[in-house]
């Protein structure tokens, strides 16, 4: 039984639900991420949903990118084993 179901998902509550995300310069993921989780420390360079790219340099593994991705670039990605939470 889920006790939050009748919630609503928010921006600041957990995820709830995620993908694996392979970097392609010209595919979008197929969603907006709520926050993209970095298995493998690296640079990241995504487009926002905004529109706008922009590389992350120095990002650390295992930490969660609260970042409102629509695309992972593979030029200037570095980083591995990407998640995107929704």
């Amino acid at each position: 039984m889920d006790e939050f179901e009748t919630h609503t998902v928010t921006l600041t509550a957990p995820a709830v639900g995620g993908a694996i995300i392979l970097p392609d310069d010209d595919t979008d993921i197929g969603f907006v991420t709520r926050a993209v989780y970095v298995g493998g420390s690296g640079s990241l360079g995504v487009v926002l949903q905004s529109g706008e790219t922009v590389i992350l340099s120095s990002t650390q593994a295992g930490v969660i990118y609260p970042l409102r991705v629509v695309r992972v670039l593979s030029s200037g990605t570095t980083a591995t084993n990407l998640v995107g939470l929704r």
